[in-house]
């Protein structure tokens, strides 16, 4: 019984978020609630990406530069 508990306190949170996961993702698939999610998902990432592009020029042109430079 012991080794029960210190198994659940150890890994009890990633369970949960397994199980909290599966229902995410049925819901999801279920109602189309997906396109919704990856579109709000790229635009995150795309905001990212800029955010990064602006604040690093200079090192962004030389990678893409170099890269060019490769092919």
């Amino acid at each position: 019984m012991d080794n029960f508990k210190i198994f659940c306190d150890k890994y009890g949170g990633a369970i949960l978020g397994f199980i909290v996961g599966i229902v995410l993702a049925v819901m999801l698939f279920c109602t189309d609630l997906y396109k919704f999610v990856i579109a709000i998902a790229l635009i995150i990432v795309c905001i990212y990406f800029g955010n990064y592009v602006q604040r690093n020029k200079e090192s962004v042109k030389e990678k893409t530069k170099n890269f060019i430079d490769k092919l």
